[in-house]
């Protein structure tokens, strides 16, 4: 086997970890080293690992069309945007794609659409927010808040604005005439696990409203579920413009989606936009098993209450170590005391056979499966309790 640094491009920190395989909510590397899983691939796998009826699903698909082509239409693509609609009466209309970045520049695009029919050229402005992290193709990424992300590309795509997460005022000064789209996470993922406020959410609606921008939830990795709702912006009760969507979609598999709503689907046009991989047959067969799951109604309930519990589990932690947690659903983050070294703390549980990740500059982010059990939950504080 080569090694990882002679034939991939040197875009991650080396040696990584190599996995093997998975089951449920854990991982086992090539060593056999055993790992609870509390990344989840960074929020893809929200039904853990090694699912047989996924494994199944996409089998019976590859054996009876694995692509077609955006030039055809298949019904498992047809079914997954049904079951899309289905789960957000605000959409019209579902574009498909491969990848959350992908869905990301395709609402970048469509909101373009929207401000030139609203005001022209002239409104074609995104306004975007600090912690943000939209993706790293090259629409996403100017778009993207973390400066150490953008500035070795730059000049980056003019016309964006960054503005104070969770400052109404100061995105009331922002978001003028010339704003075609407000892009915001309504949980910051990578950013660490930072929850806009409600009253904020709500009241980029209203700005939107009044000024005919459109308002794009991006929801990549806090969306279909993590959060406790199928949508995060259903907690503030926002309803979205354009809402963009992947991770868990797929089971695992590569997919991207974005949800439009009227105004903004009956604007484009054949040609304007295509993905030689989106609606693929074998991804979307197993994402609309994903949505069946969702909408099962105690699929969400069970993960608030796990969320409810590793909350209150979080709490039991802050000392030396840790001195907060934020967070709703499976989606956590505990801070990190001044001065504590973030990589050493990930190091540390990875050693200890707990997987977790960065969040933010302060933070180590907990994304289990949505399946996790109780069980899972004490065995992740337990570990982390010794770090």
């Amino acid at each position: 086997m080569p090694a990882e640094g002679e034939v991939l491009a040197n875009t991650y920190p080396l040696p990584r970890l190599q996995l093997q395989h998975g089951r449920g909510c854990e991982l086992w590397d090539t060593d056999g080293n055993n790992y609870l899983d509390f990344i989840s691939g960074l929020g893809v796998c929200a039904f853990g690992h090694g699912d047989a009826v996924f494994a199944r699903l996409a089998a019976q698909q590859m054996l009876q069309l694995a692509h077609g082509s955006n030039l055809f239409s298949s019904r498992p693509s047809l079914e997954l945007g049904a079951a899309l609609l289905a789960a957000a009466p605000f959409a019209h209309r579902v574009w498909l794609c491969s990848s959350g970045a992908e869905s990301v520049e395709a609402a970048l695009k469509f909101s373009r659409l929207l401000g030139r029919a609203r005001g022209g050229p002239r409104k074609h402005v995104w306004v975007s927010f600090t912690g943000s992290f939209h993706g790293r193709t090259f629409g996403a990424l100017a778009v993207t808040h973390t400066a150490s992300y953008r500035e070795p590309f730059e000049p980056g795509l003019p016309g964006v604005r960054f503005v104070p997460f969770n400052d109404l005022e100061a995105a009331a000064e922002a978001i003028d005439a010339d704003v075609c789209g407000v892009l915001v996470e309504p949980v910051q993922g990578e950013g660490g696990v930072h929850l806009a406020t409600p009253a904020f959410l709500q009241g980029l609606r209203a700005l939107c409203d009044q000024r005919g921008a459109a308002l794009i939830c991006d929801e990549v990795q806090c969306g279909l579920g993590r959060t406790g709702r199928m949508f995060a912006c259903e907690h503030a009760a926002v309803v979205p413009d354009i809402l963009c969507l992947a991770k868990p979609l797929g089971g695992g598999l590569p997919i991207g989606a974005t949800l439009l709503g009227r105004q903004v689907a009956e604007l484009v046009q054949p040609g304007q936009h295509g993905s030689t991989f989106g609606g693929n047959p074998v991804a979307c067969a197993v994402g609309t098993e994903v949505m069946r799951r969702l909408q099962v109604p105690s699929m969400l309930e069970q993960v608030q209450a796990r969320g409810a519990a590793l909350q209150a589990a979080l709490r039991g932690l802050l000392g030396k170590t840790f001195v907060g947690w934020r967070g709703v659903g499976l989606m956590q983050a505990l801070v990190l005391a001044p001065g504590t070294d973030q990589a050493a703390v990930v190091q540390a549980a990875r050693h200890r056979g707990l997987l977790v990740s960065r969040g933010g500059k302060d933070a180590i982010r907990l994304l289990p499966p949505l399946i996790c059990e109780t069980a899972h939950i004490e065995r992740a504080v337990h570990i982390l309790a010794g770090l």
